[in-house]
């Protein structure tokens, strides 16, 4: 199974950006999709997740600036960022629990990350 994350970039202060995230390889069934974010030295946060019926949870600093969203049929999972700012500079890394098969319990696959970067 492969995450692939994509859309980062350099945006100034208000800005907007909208990261995706598409799992491939052998699935049969993606449970919760997330966006973390990690800068250097500190741990990696947890920004938003997102459950296969649409369910979602945010961080406090993100609530009401970013939407997560998601496709089911494509693997796919989307972070639309808005009102950016320096704090939100970060590398953003995508995870997703995933089962291989249908008696398989879920494993857990990251991307390889996508940094924003918040600066004029």
């Amino acid at each position: 199974v492969q995450l692939q994350a994509s859309g980062g970039g350099l945006v100034q202060p208000g800005g907007s950006l909208r990261l995706s995230c598409a799992a491939s390889g052998s699935i049969y069934r993606i449970n919760t999709m997330r966006w973390y974010r990690q800068t250097p030295g500190k741990q990696r946060d947890l920004v938003a997740g997102i459950t296969p019926g649409g369910r979602t949870n945010y961080a406090d600093s993100v609530e009401d600036r970013f939407t997560i969203s998601r496709h089911n049929a494509k693997n796919t999972v989307w972070l639309q960022m808005n009102s950016l700012q320096p704090e939100d500079t970060a590398i953003y890394y995508c995870n997703a629990d995933v089962s291989t098969a249908w008696h398989e319990q879920s494993s857990t696959y990251w991307g390889q990350g996508t940094l924003v970067t918040v600066s004029s």
